[in-house]
């Protein structure tokens, strides 16, 4: 799928970019693959880890999604973007919002005009299930990321803009696992709230879900994997177990469980083998996707963290994270 194709990631020095240049320099022979960042750090470190003289189809792109004709730069004679590119941390969006509107809005918005002069041939977007009803500005800032995506399919003329939308990923640098890891040595585990439950879905499967969508988009869709939730306090309990638990009441922005698909979109949406397709909903463009082998869910039908049927173990949680090495 990917072989002899020029792909680029932006955010490509991230958790998520690491991991999807790992499997895709293992599984496929892309002509290029560029990593396209603003962090010349992190691009020197990643190139410790995958460096050019080994890994002959990457190259490393100083660059930010704000600039729009650095991306003119850099995606000339690509064929596929992936867009990581995001400001993510949820405090610090709230207070810099003028900042975080910029990268995850503005730069959304040159990345669907720069494809679409360039004639790339598909755009996949990262998403998060804070953008479901957002009550923080990470979360806004990223719905309207999803809303500008859905519509830019409505070009005449274009690459088939699509979004893949999932929850925590377990391990990602920034994440409670390393956090609970760090604070356990303390004795004491803060908590926001011992009803709070999460998504959680690992590197490996994001990029398994990235990888589906550009295989099956036909533009416009937003695709939503089935993962399990954890309680909070199952996580700390896997993590720190006996540890003391101190609840500091949830932060402001913070939601006591997440959703990925709210009951007002169920009208849309499809249920696939591997999660669920949130279909669009324009009078702008006829979809032309591939609907065999889906079905249709029921009405007022909610995916939410707190209601999901698949729920991880304390077990589960610690043979995964065993496996992704981090020390229990």
């Amino acid at each position: 799928m990917l072989d002899n194709k020029t792909i680029l990631i932006t955010g490509g020095t991230g958790s998520f970019g690491k991991k999807f240049v790992e499997i895709v320099l293992n599984r496929y022979k892309p002509k290029k693959l560029i990593i396209f960042s603003r962090d010349e750090l992190k691009q020197f470190e990643m190139a410790q880890e995958f460096p050019t003289e080994k890994h002959h189809a990457i190259r490393y792109f100083i660059g930010d999604v704000r600039d729009k004709e650095r991306l003119y730069r850099a995606c000339r004679g690509v064929d596929i973007i992936v867009h990581a590119a995001a400001m993510k941390h949820v405090p610090a969006s709230e207070y810099n919002p003028t900042e975080a509107i910029k990268t995850n809005i503005y730069g959304a918005q040159n990345l669907i005009n720069v494809a679409a002069d360039l004639e790339v041939e598909s755009v996949v977007a990262l998403s998060t299930d804070k953008a479901v009803a957002p009550c923080n500005l990470y979360g806004a800032t990223k719905l309207a990321s999803d809303k500008l995506f859905v519509a830019a399919n409505a070009f005449a003329i274009g690459p088939k803009y699509s979004v893949v939308r999932y929850g925590n990923v377990l391990g990602s640098r920034g994440s409670v696992v390393p956090f609970f890891i760090k604070k356990r040595s303390e004795g004491v585990l803060p908590i926001t709230d011992e009803r709070m439950t999460r998504f959680w879905i690992t590197l490996d499967e994001g990029v398994e879900m990235v990888l589906r969508a550009i295989e099956n988009a036909a533009g416009g869709e937003i695709f939503v994997p089935r993962i399990p939730s954890m309680k909070i306090t199952d996580l700390a309990e896997a993590i720190a177990p006996g540890c003391k638990i101190k609840v500091v009441g949830i932060r402001p922005g913070e939601k006591l469980h997440e959703c990925m698909i709210p009951p007002e979109e169920s009208r849309n949406v499809v249920r696939t083998e591997y999660g669920y397709t949130i279909l669009p909903d324009t009078c702008f463009y006829s979809y032309k996707g591939d609907l065999t082998n889906t079905t249709p869910v029921p009405d007022n039908f909610a995916y939410s963290s707190d209601t999901n049927e698949d729920w991880m173990t304390v077990e589960d949680l610690r043979t995964i994270l065993a496996e992704q090495g981090f020390d229990l």
